[in-house]
């Protein structure tokens, strides 16, 4: 079963990323590696420290611009 994973930038991306995978696994893997860089990314972008809680809420954020559904 093949598995497509849509990645937005923001909830008002026109173009989001798209990608496709041969197994679930492979989706997840891909899913927290993304969004483990896209935090990344923010942390060390940010003026500020970031706290635990803060962090824990850019997660989430970055979690609700994915979907994944089998095609």
């Amino acid at each position: 079963m093949t598995y497509k994973v849509t990645y937005a930038i923001d909830s008002l991306d026109p173009n989001p990323a798209v990608d496709l995978f041969d197994t679930f696994d492979e989706a997840q893997d891909w899913i927290s590696e993304e969004v483990e860089r896209r935090v990344d990314h923010i942390v060390q972008h940010s003026a500020l420290p970031i706290r635990e809680d803060e962090l824990d809420e850019i997660r989430g954020n970055e979690l609700s611009l994915v979907s994944i559904e089998e095609v």
